[in-house]
C-alpha cells in the first residue's frame, strides 16, 4: 500500500523516510494519479487544516476516494473544541503530572504520532494522540492563576517547516516506527495478499476475556485467509484505529469504557466495525433489553425495573423469593446476586442502586444449564449449553475459588427449533452484529435471559461443532463488509 506524507511545500520537508513518497497538497488534490491510486495511506502534514483549506481537503478526499487517513475530517473538527479536551478525568490527571514542575504560566507540547522527547511527557503526548489523532502538532497549555492547574488551550498542527532541525532525527525515527509497526508500506517481509487491515482489540490481563490466546490465534488465521493483515492493539493505540479497515473487539465491552470509545472512533473513521457502538449500547444494558422484549412480545422471567422508590414487600410480593437482583451493564455473572430473604433483597438493592438508579429483580428460574446461541450477521452460528458450577445456581461461581459450569456444544440444526426462533428475533431487533443470547427452558417453556454482543468464542468449546469454520465464517462477514464499503466509496 503506497504511504503518502502530503505537505504544503515539499521542499520545506527535511527528511527522507523509507517507503514513503512526499507529495504536495496541490499534487494529491488535483493529479489524476493520486485521485485513481487505490489503495492509500495519507498522512496529512498541511500547516493548517482550517475550513475548506487544502489541508482540509486533502483529508476530505482521501475519505472520498477510499484512502486511509491521518487526521480524518472528524479529528479536524474535534481539534476545535477544548470540552473534549477537558472532559476526560484520566487526560487531567496526566496533564497536571506531566507538568507540575513547568514554572512559566505557558507551555508548548510537541507531539510527534503520539511522542515526545521529553520521556517525562511520553504519556501525556499518547493520551493526546489518541484523542486527536494529528501525525505533527502542537497542544498548548496555560497555568490558572487561582488554582495553578493547568489547562489546555489549544490544539494545532505543526507547519513542517516549524520543526526545530533539532528535532529532525528523533522525528524520523518516531515515523520509521510507525511505519515499521503498522507500516504504509508494510511489515518486513509483508506478503502483497493482503488487500486490507484488520484490528483486533484484545487485554491479555482480563480475568475473564470473551476469547481465549488459542482463539485469538484462529481468528487471526482465518482473517489473514480472507486476505486480511492483522495487528492486536491494546487500549493505548486508540489513537491509531484510522490506520485500519476493520475493528474486531474481543474485550469485555462496556458503555462507560474505552472499548465503546474504540467502537465509536472506527465506526466514525469509517471502518467495519463488530460489534459496533449502538449495539454495545443495546447490549449493555439489562433495563433496555428488557423493556425491548417487552415491546416485542418475547418470553422473559417474571421482571420489575426497580428504583429507590420500590418497596421490598411489594418486590417479594410480585416476584417471590428467592428472586435474582442484576446491575443492568453486568457480565460474566458479576453484578448478579441472589436474594433468598427479605434482608438479602433489601441489601442488595441498596447495593446496586447506589451505581444505578435502575435495577433489575427477576423471578429465581433455577435450570440445569442455560442455552447460548451465537448469532452472527442474523444467522444462527453456534449453540452452547452452558451449566451451572456446580453447588452454584450460576454459570460462573465468583467465590475464593472461581469456578466454571461445564459445556456442551450442538449442531445448530439439532437445537430446538423455538429456541434458535426466540434467538434469532432478540438478536435481529439489535442489529446484525455478533451476539450471544442467552435463554432458559422452564417446564418446557423457553425465556429469554439477556443477550450480549461480543460473545464468547473460546478455542474448545463454542467452536467444538465448527471448529475453524466458525473463526471462517466470522472473517468472511467482515470481508463481505469491507468490500462493501469500498465499493460505496467514489474513487475518481
Amino acid at each position: 500500500m503506497t504511504a503518502l506524507l502530503v505537505v504544503d511545500h515539499p521542499e520545506q520537508w527535511p527528511l527522507r523516510i523509507p517507503g514513503a513518497e512526499v507529495i504536495s497538497a496541490d499534487d494529491y488534490l488535483r493529479d489524476s494519479r493520486f485521485s485513481e491510486l487505490r489503495q492509500a495511506r495519507v498522512y496529512n502534514l498541511c500547516d493548517s487544516y482550517g475550513y475548506q483549506t487544502a489541508g482540509y481537503y486533502v483529508s476530505l478526499l482521501a475519505a472520498a476516494r477510499g484512502h486511509r487517513m491521518m487526521p480524518s475530517v472528524a479529528t479536524i473538527q474535534d481539534m476545535k473544541s477544548r470540552a473534549l479536551l477537558r472532559a476526560d478525568d484520566e487526560l487531567e490527571e496526566l496533564i497536571q503530572r506531566s507538568l507540575h514542575t513547568i514554572q512559566s504560566k505557558r507551555f508548548e507540547l510537541s507531539v510527534y504520532f503520539g511522542c515526545n522527547l521529553a520521556e517525562r511527557h511520553s504519556d501525556l503526548s499518547r493520551a493526546i494522540f489518541n484523542l486527536f489523532p494529528v501525525p505533527l502538532m502542537r497542544a498548548s497549555f496555560s497555568k490558572s492563576t487561582t488554582s495553578g492547574k493547568w489547562r489546555p488551550s489549544s490544539i494545532t498542527p505543526i507547519p513542517v517547516g516549524d520543526l526545530p532541525p533539532s528535532h529532525g532525527e528523533f522525528v524520523r525515527d518516531v515515523i520509521v516506527n510507525h511505519f515499521a509497526r503498522r507500516g504504509p508500506a508494510g511489515r518486513s517481509g509483508r506478503s502483497v495478499r493482503y488487500e486490507h487491515d484488520l484490528a483486533i482489540l484484545a487485554n491479555d490481563s482480563e480475568r475473564s476475556p470473551p476469547s481465549n490466546r488459542e482463539a485469538l490465534k484462529k481468528f487471526e488465521r482465518a482473517a489473514r485467509g480472507q486476505g486480511f493483515d492483522v495487528e492486536f492493539l491494546s487500549r493505548n493505540d486508540f489513537g491509531r484505529i484510522a490506520e485500519f479497515d476493520a475493528l474486531f473487539i474481543r474485550e469485555t465491552t462496556y458503555v462507560n469504557h474505552h472499548t465503546y470509545r474504540f467502537a465509536s472512533r472506527a465506526r466514525t473513521e469509517g471502518l467495519v466495525v463488530m460489534d459496533d457502538p449502538e449495539s454495545i449500547i443495546r447490549c449493555g444494558n439489562k433495563v433496555y433489553m428488557f423493556e425491548l422484549a417487552k415491546r416485542l412480545g418475547l418470553a422473559v422471567p417474571p421482571t420489575l425495573v426497580v428504583s429507590s422508590s420500590a418497596r421490598t414487600d411489594g418486590i417479594i410480593r410480585e416476584l417471590g423469593l428467592p428472586c435474582v437482583l442484576k446491575q443492568p451493564d453486568s457480565a460474566f455473572s458479576e453484578g448478579v446476586f441472589r436474594a433468598d430473604t427479605r434482608e438479602e433483597l433489601s441489601t442488595g438493592l441498596q447495593r446496586l442502586l447506589s451505581r444505578s438508579d435502575l435495577v433489575i429483580v427477576q423471578s429465581f428460574m433455577p435450570t440445569e444449564f442455560d442455552w447460548r446461541v451465537g448469532v452472527l450477521d442474523r444467522q444462527p452460528l453456534f449453540v452452547c449449553r452452558y451449566y451451572m458450577a456446580d453447588g452454584h445456581w450460576q454459570i460462573y461461581d465468583h467465590g475464593e475459588r472461581r469456578k466454571e459450569g461445564e459445556h456442551e456444544t450442538i449442531a445448530v440444526q439439532h437445537a430446538p427449533r423455538e429456541v434458535l426462533q426466540l434467538a434469532l428475533a432478540t438478536a435481529n431487533a439489535i442489529g446484525d452484529g455478533f451476539y450471544g443470547v442467552d435463554i432458559k427452558t422452564v417446564n418446557g417453556r423457553h425465556v429469554l435471559m439477556e443477550i450480549n454482543d461480543n460473545p464468547n468464542v473460546d478455542r474448545g468449546i463454542e467452536d467444538a461443532v465448527l471448529g475453524d469454520e466458525l473463526y471462517e465464517r466470522v472473517m468472511k462477514v467482515f470481508k463481505a463488509r469491507v468490500d462493501a464499503e469500498k465499493q460505496f466509496k467514489p474513487v475518481a
